[in-house]
């Protein structure tokens, strides 16, 4: 299954949700009357993801998440997200929801709002699904209107509207908000766990050095003293290697590129190719071995 890129994909074709956008959040609105829709994609932004009707399950490296009417959670960026969506037989098949992407930037403005110093917190808050209170619940439904006119909204509002929302949460939700606050805060993570987890996603370099909460330099430099490679030769060693194993088992080639991050079968099958000395399709007709 291919990933998509959010939150920029969504509003272009085949999706073409609805979007509120400023600098540093852009919200979107995604209501459908489905049975079930799943898909996959990668978060580039932090993002709050809040179920108003029908039901999510959401699924983050190892960890699953389901979501009812109602309910919302908060993921961070860099990260892969497998989603499976249902419409509520009893309101017509109706799936409604809101996806809250929030830039760094912006959280840093709210901080300063706020007047708030510095996070102290022992351990990172644990990510876990959320009730939507009935204050929060007014503020959503204060935004549908915005969707049918979005070029008549103004940015300045915009801006009130979603650090309205960081307030409301501050007020109803210490948990959630310490979580949102601990999104500034990069967690120093060994970087063997962090590739090992996300080479397989379309991560970027920079992505990868902020999961393990290093500035790009530092993560280049500590990946090269353990692996005695550059990141980036690694990663692509890494899939290919894997794909040579997932060739040899009934998934089609077209899932095994995607499966695996790359971009597109055309590009996937010529680093194959370059690597291996054969297709990925010659691969999948067993006249090849595996090449030590």
């Amino acid at each position: 299954m291919k990933a998509v890129k959010v939150p920029d994909v969504l509003t272009t074709a085949p999706y073409y949700l609805r979007e509120l956008k400023m600098n540093g959040v852009s919200l979107v609105e995604s209501c459908t009357h489905s049975s079930h829709v799943e898909g996959c994609m990668y978060l580039e932004e932090h993002m709050l993801m809040v179920v108003l009707e029908g039901t999510n399950r959401i699924t983050q490296g190892n960890s699953a998440f389901m979501l009812h009417k109602n309910e919302m959670v908060l993921l961070k960026k860099a990260t892969m997200v497998t989603f499976n969506k249902s419409g509520n037989p009893e309101n017509n098949m109706l799936y409604d929801s809101m996806l809250f992407f929030l830039k760094e930037e912006f959280l840093v403005d709210f901080m300063k709002i706020a007047k708030i110093e510095s996070i102290n917190c022992a351990e990172p808050v644990k990510v876990e699904v959320k009730p939507v209170g009935e204050r929060l619940l007014k503020f959503f439904e204060s935004l549908k209107p915005y969707f049918s006119e979005p070029d008549n909204i103004d940015a300045g509002l915009m801006k009130i509207k979603m650090l309205e929302l960081l307030f409301d949460i501050a007020s109803t939700d210490k948990n959630l908000f310490q979580q949102i606050l601990q999104l500034k805060k990069q967690v120093f993570t060994d970087i063997p766990s962090i590739v090992e987890e996300n080479y397989a996603n379309p991560v970027t370099l920079t992505d990868l050095a902020y999961l393990s909460g290093r500035s790009l330099s530092s993560f280049k430099r500590d990946f090269q003293s353990i692996y005695q490679i550059p990141p980036a030769q690694w990663i692509r060693q890494k899939r290919l290697t894997k794909a040579n194993e997932l060739l040899r088992t009934n998934l089609p080639v077209k899932d095994v590129c995607y499966s695996l991050g790359f971009e597109s079968v055309a590009h996937f099958s010529r680093l194959y190719k370059e690597y291996f000395g054969h297709t990925p399709s010659e691969t999948k007709n067993r006249e090849f071995v595996l090449v030590d």
